[in-house]
């Protein structure tokens, strides 16, 4: 009876454990609960929603006026018989390339792209690249319906081109400033990545002014985070008024897709070369007749000039605005017409939208003292293609050292697309134990030697063979159809 008694009170005492423990462990649940609960302030709630909305009334305004582009270009490629495995490039670096003389056949090559309506009678914006020697155009617009399109221009220095389809009453988009976008501005990217129609990505405006990207002739981007994929060059970057600030034109990418760097041609410049091919059916941009290029710190030592910023003339153009106005190789550019010149980018974007026939004042350094010159900006001028012996090795213990070069022949001249009016000596070989190996390359023509004029051989063995062993030189080269300064350090 004892133990019966005994056995009651030890399961009593078990299920007060078990329901103790049960109770314990809901209000520790409810506490973590309680804890980790979000609380949204009504605050909170009613910013987020009302961007939200906003972002959607922006994306809702402006997607109509953005088009999908879709281009066909026939190509013409020799047959391989052993393969793909023989069109790789390390294959041909030691069998060669015989693709010439295969056989060639034709492919029809289809192309994606963007585009922004600018016009209710229809005029379209889009990347010059886009478009550039397509056969066929067709223009998918918001509402599903198709037109042929017709290119009116391209101008492949900014990667702008306009194209017209027949149609009335279109939603064209609204022109925004883009001188005014700022640093931190939120924007939004609408295009067809990938063939994805009226994708919309948001972002903020990473920069402005970006230039030296390799993407085109002049260049003044807006670069972005807001997601760009191809098939979204030529759609529309809109500021938060729904406006037209940009057209995307290219991303930085080391894998092909978007890794958060994007680029756009501000509407600003793309306004202007649009208007221009619609009204005169070409470009017409201020010339002044020089080629310019950076004051790096080596060269502002060498030219004996203590300003930290402009733009140096590397070369003076015949019969030009500038030669008129008594421009020199080696003058410093910096100020144009009043304002400062910060970078040789900045000052060719200026000259290219001047009118032509303004008369500008330009302030230079030149030999160490300011000057200032009057110049009457000109026409661009389509310029005509250019037309199409023993090297003498570097044996000289200075910074020519390993530099081998001979003289330019008609043959050079002719397989390297050198003008007839360029003189001096053509780099052949750089060896690896060469100081000039990372600033001269095969194909440079060495112009001037310290600011002494080389005009072949003899005037270079000459110049070279006095300079001294711990001595830097300052070149002039002309390179890939331009002239540069450059110095080579001891």
């Amino acid at each position: 009876m004892k133990d019966a008694n005994f056995a009651k009170i030890v399961r009593l005492m078990l299920i007060s454990l078990i329901i103790g423990f049960a109770v314990s462990v809901s209000f520790d649940l409810q506490r973590v609960a309680m804890a980790v609960d979000p609380v949204v302030s009504p605050e909170a709630k009613q910013f987020l929603n009302t961007m939200s909305k906003s972002l959607a009334e922006v994306a809702e305004a402006a997607k109509p006026s953005v088009v999908n582009i879709s281009t066909t270009t026939t190509v013409e490629m020799g047959e391989q018989p052993y393969g793909e495995f023989f069109n790789d490039p390390l294959f041909k670096k030691f069998f060669g390339d015989d693709s010439d003389s295969m056989p060639k056949r034709k492919f029809r090559s289809a192309a994606l792209g963007s585009g922004v309506i600018v016009s209710r009678d229809g005029y379209i914006l889009t990347a010059s690249h886009v478009v550039q020697n397509a056969e066929e155009i067709k223009i998918i617009l918001n509402d599903k319906r198709e037109f042929k399109g017709r290119v009116i221009g391209i101008d492949p220095r900014t990667d702008v081109a306009v194209i017209k389809i027949d149609a009335k009453d279109l939603p064209a988009i609204k022109m925004g400033n883009s001188g005014s976008a700022k640093a931190g501005d939120v924007v939004i990217a609408i295009g067809n990545p990938f063939g994805l129609t009226q994708t919309i990505t948001m972002g903020i405006v990473s920069a402005v002014g970006r230039a030296n990207v390799g993407i085109s002739e002049y260049e003044d981007f807006i670069q972005t985070d807001a997601a760009i994929n191809p098939g979204n060059s030529g759609g529309a970057l809109v500021n938060t008024n729904g406006e037209l600030i940009g057209i995307n034109t290219a991303i930085f990418s080391t894998s092909g897709g978007f890794m958060g760097i994007g680029f756009a041609i501000p509407s600003n410049l793309v306004n202007t070369v649009a208007q221009s091919i619609i009204k005169y059916g070409k470009v017409i941009r201020g010339w002044f007749g020089i080629t310019i290029q950076d004051l790096t710190p080596e060269l502002a030592k060498s030219f004996g000039i203590k300003q930290e910023k402009g733009a140096l003339v590397t070369d003076v153009m015949k019969n030009s605005p500038a030669e008129r106005a008594g421009f020199k190789r080696g003058d410093l550019i910096v100020e144009f017409d009043g304002k400062p010149v910060e970078s040789p980018a900045k000052l060719r974007n200026t000259v290219a939208n001047t009118a032509p026939g303004k008369v500008a004042k330009v302030k230079i350094i030149r030999e160490g003292r300011a000057e200032t010159l009057t110049a009457t900006i000109g026409e661009f001028p389509v310029m005509k293609p250019a037309k199409k012996g023993e090297p003498k090795k570097g044996e000289y213990e200075n910074a020519l050292k390993g530099v081998s070069v001979q003289d330019l022949t008609p043959d050079l001249r002719k397989g390297l697309n050198i003008p007839d009016d360029v003189k001096g000596v053509i780099v052949v070989n750089v060896s690896d134990e060469s100081p000039a190996r990372d600033v001269l390359t095969k194909g440079d023509v060495i112009q001037e030697i310290n600011r002494r004029t080389i005009r072949g051989l003899k005037d270079y063995e000459d110049i070279v063979s006095r300079i001294g062993a711990a001595e830097s030189v300052l070149l002039l080269v002309y390179r890939n159809g331009g002239y540069i300064y450059v110095t080579i350090k001891r």
